[in-house]
């Protein structure tokens, strides 16, 4: 059987499943779950929350950790992390930002999450950063 690979992650990332939703893309490595966001939408807890529980449903009880691939120009609310916050598999959160403005934005959400929050410029640093909370 062949690997497959999408973001050139390392290769003990393997792709198990791909979500295409009306707001954006949701990648499944294991327990490394990537999220890219169509250019333009808003992220909240309203136009997320379907998406959340898809996810987790897939899931089940098991640990994972949230990347945000900054691929795409979106508005987010950071008042909305008090959702995630209340998600016991949650384990930590990346941003991987390709701007100044999006480092600048990352920093503000950082202050509403109470889970683990790093930014990163690539995305494969985010993927290792977050194997080791698993």
């Amino acid at each position: 059987m062949e690997k497959i690979t999408l973001h050139n992650l390392p290769p003990d990332f393997q792709l198990k499943k791909r979500l295409e939703t009306d707001i954006g893309m949701v990648y499944f490595y294991n327990g490394i779950v990537i999220f890219e966001a169509n250019e333009g939408v808003v992220l909240s807890y309203k136009t997320g929350f379907s998406i959340l529980l898809k996810g987790l449903n897939y899931l089940g009880t098991k640990p994972w950790v949230y990347i945000s691939n900054r691929v795409h120009s979106y508005s987010i609310k950071p008042m909305d992390y008090k959702y995630l916050n209340k998600v016991p598999t949650l384990r930590a959160v990346g941003v991987v930002n390709y701007s100044e403005v999006g480092h600048t934005n990352a920093e503000l959400e950082a202050k509403f999450c109470k889970k683990p929050f790093q930014m990163f410029d690539n995305l494969t640093e985010a993927a290792i950063w977050g194997k080791g909370y698993l």
